[in-house]
């Protein structure tokens, strides 16, 4: 039970548009996480937020660092995540808990400076779940502010560096999705890495990570979401790359609801969201942009009933076809999920 269970209790809304198919295109699962918002995160606790009237039909799970290998080779612990997570997969397949097949798609870790290297883990994860393995994510999150880096550690100039392509590359060879996680600031970088190289499909998390905190950016939204356009537009230059619509709910984002004595609406939500995901759904397109819950993580701003009604307001001048595609189509295709509407689905089914 999450540990703000209470407060987000506070605020409840009838699910809009409840037989809209969605593929929840990002979320986490862990068993023992001591200091967050949500401890435990199983497939328990995911089917009581799935249960909240939202036709969430697939999910892709994007790696926690959780149940790695506690013996062999260092390089191979992060094996044990996938194995674990494929595990609970094929019990929710099992239609035990729900219709939800959870984990379709899944998203592992591996340390990408190995460079060539990279392949030995890339290919014991494909042998672990040869049926939902999908790529990996090494997040190159860094930021001169320690105010930022509270959210997330990682060495400056990663996605230049040659080593971490050389692993990216490794990706490429396979098929396999390069899942990015940088901060605005590091964009750049990244349209550089996807320019370098094309054959390597790349989904950005979290919608390129404006940051809302630290002296350089706590107080600058309107300055902050022009430098990100510019950012962005360049990256979308770049047909390899994926949007992901979401994770804007963090607290790295500078919104601060987690201080507030009444957690936000749908409305709150959307308000503070929109300017950056109609800039990147008018950007990148339709095909190019799936809408995510970063669960549990943005439960520390809202429940995952109210945040699905955030998007769905935010795609209401949608068309059924353009709604299908964003809450649906983009991320099966993405993925290569398993859905029991195909790489298809209808915004009006029933």
């Amino acid at each position: 039970m999450g540990t703000n269970k209470a407060w987000l209790d506070q605020v409840e809304e009838a699910a809009l548009e409840p037989y809209l198919p969605i593929c929840d295109a990002h979320h986490h699962l862990w068993g023992n996480r001591h200091g967050a918002i949500e401890p435990r995160y199983m497939l328990d606790e995911l089917f009581l937020d799935l249960g909240t009237g939202h036709n969430i039909v697939s999910t892709v799970f994007v790696e926690a660092k959780t149940a790695y290998r506690a013996d062999g080779p260092a390089h191979l612990k992060s094996v044990g995540e996938i194995e674990f997570i494929n595990g609970l997969a094929a019990l929710a397949a099992s239609e035990l808990y729900g219709k939800t097949r959870v984990a379709a798609g899944i998203i592992g870790h591996t340390d990408l400076t190995r460079g060539a290297a990279t392949g030995e883990v890339l290919d014991a994860m494909i042998a672990a779940a040869p049926a939902r393995f999908r790529g990996v994510r090494h997040s190159a999150n860094w930021d001169a502010d320690s105010a930022v880096m509270d959210f997330r550690k990682g060495p400056p100039g990663l996605q230049m560096s040659e080593a971490y392509r050389a692993g990216v590359r490794e990706l490429a060879k396979r098929n396999l999705i390069f899942e990015a996680w940088c901060f605005h600031t590091q964009i750049p970088e990244l349209t550089d890495l996807a320019r370098a190289i094309p054959d390597v499909r790349i989904v950005l998390n979290h919608a390129g990570g404006p940051i809302g905190v630290g002296e350089a950016y706590a107080g600058h939204r309107a300055e902050i979401l022009t430098q990100w356009k510019g950012y962005m537009a360049e990256l979308a230059t770049c047909p390899n790359v994926t949007m992901k619509l979401g994770g804007l709910f963090m607290p790295m984002n500078g919104h601060d609801w987690h201080k507030r004595p009444m957690p936000p609406t749908s409305d709150e939500l959307a308000a503070a969201a929109q300017p950056y995901l109609d800039y990147l759904i008018e950007t990148f397109g339709v095909d190019r942009c799936m809408f995510e819950s970063n669960f549990p993580v943005e439960k520390v701003s809202c429940s995952y009933g109210v945040l699905w009604n955030a998007y769905k307001k935010i795609a209401k001048g949608c068309s059924a076809e353009e709604k299908a595609r964003l809450f649906h189509d983009s991320a099966v295709a993405a993925y290569r999920v398993e859905s029991p509407y195909g790489s298809r689905a209808s915004a009006d089914a029933e």
